[in-house]
């Protein structure tokens, strides 16, 4: 059957390279990927998947779908790109390896059991529809998740951060600057908590990092500020030391509002998310596929201090986030247009093809082989002890 899967990828070569090289002409902000999902969509549809538009109210979310019952596989596409900078860290590629894997699974599934479930995941860089999709439930009737992120280097899936996304802000009385007042202003507040934190920063956990930004700072220098803004990007090894953290964050913001009267308030001004956890069991299986597919030098696990959105997913369903390398000359670097243009080249689609086939074996092993399937489930529920 894996012959099959080699094959019948191959034919689709053309296809996957038009693909990709729409997503990188047309690149889309977070959650405005109208084109994206739309070509993507109609060309699975054309392959006799079943797809779900507007997927969770989402309006550039899909869902896409083929075959009965479990083992359900799950792949994850993304095409989000950045602003004036375009597909500078391979989201394009996210969603042909994704779709390739598919397609090939889709070739053998009839004649064995199981499903593919193809999820797209609009707003990476502003969260992430997964972490939405996790909070609707998509993932619980899911076996296993499996993606692959074009890199420039090939290593095992690692870690990543968990993120809290904490917008806080303080509110006191307003009135003329030329009006002297003994009492103490909301922008005095919100220097305070910030003056605080930087000291008390040796008081939190090493993992953790604390990344804040004023928004508000007032609106004229003629009027007292009476409302204030900041945004902090807190991210920690672990969702429990993110707890820690926020607890202490809060504290700080309760004690000044305590000694000065300013009253403050926290809300989220974007989804927070879990840090990754690898299935190592799944990982293992996965580089194992990929050196038969031919690529040989697998470096050890990345673990990154930024954020994924499959995190979350990973507290739900074994995932699997390892990395590919697509560039051949060593002076590119990730995440610039350098990077971006790299993914419509001949390397960078040898290694989509080489991707995608390897993450379709792995599923095949999963069907094929219940041992496997259990042990990848065993393990992920230890996990969670």
């Amino acid at each position: 059957m894996k012959q099959e899967i080699i094959s019948y990828i191959s034919t689709f070569e053309d296809n996957l390279l038009d693909l990709a090289t729409y997503l990188y002409k047309n690149p889309e902000e977070s959650y405005k990927e109208i084109k994206a999902s739309e070509y993507i969509t109609n060309f699975l549809s054309s392959q006799g998947f079943t797809i779900e538009k507007n997927f969770v109210d989402i309006k550039t979310a899909f869902k896409a779908t083929y075959g009965e019952g479990h083992p359900k596989i799950c792949l994850i596409c993304e095409y989000d790109a950045i602003k004036d900078k375009g597909h500078i860290t391979g989201h394009n590629l996210i969603s042909e390896i994704s779709i390739a894997t598919a397609l090939g699974l889709k070739k053998v599934i009839d004649n064995i059991k199981g499903s593919i479930v193809l999820l797209g995941c609009p707003g990476e860089y502003l969260g992430g529809a997964k972490v939405t999709f996790a909070k609707q439930g998509v993932f619980d009737d899911v076996d296993v998740v499996l993606m692959a992120h074009p890199y420039t280097e090939t290593h095992e899936s690692g870690t990543s951060y968990a993120i809290l996304p904490l917008s806080l802000s303080f509110q006191s009385d307003g009135g003329f600057n030329y009006m002297e007042s003994s009492k103490l202003n909301a922008l005095e507040g919100l220097l305070f908590f910030l003056d605080s934190l930087n000291r008390l920063a040796k008081t939190f956990p090493q993992e953790v990092i604390i990344n804040p930004i004023i928004e508000n700072g007032g609106i004229t220098p003629l009027l007292v500020p009476d409302s204030t803004k900041a945004n902090l990007y807190i991210r920690a090894e672990t969702t429990k030391i993110l707890e820690i953290t926020e607890a202490k964050v809060k504290a700080i913001a309760s004690s000044i509002s305590s000694l000065t009267s300013i009253t403050h308030s926290f809300n989220l001004y974007e989804l927070p998310y879990g840090e990754l956890i690898t299935n190592a069991t799944l990982s293992r299986l996965f580089c194992h596929n990929l050196k038969e597919c031919g690529v040989i030098d697998i470096y050890e696990k990345r673990d990154i201090k930024a954020g994924l959105s499959l995190g979350t997913v990973s507290h739900k369903v074994p995932c699997i986030h390892p990395y590919v390398s697509i560039i051949e000359n060593n002076s590119i670097k990730y995440a610039t247009e350098e990077f971006a243009l790299t993914t419509l080249s001949n390397f960078a689609q040898k290694q989509v093809l080489k991707t995608a086939k390897a993450l379709a074996f792995t599923a095949l092993d999963l069907i094929e082989k219940e041992s496997l399937l259990k042990e990848v489930k065993d393990e992920f529920y230890k996990a969670k002890l």
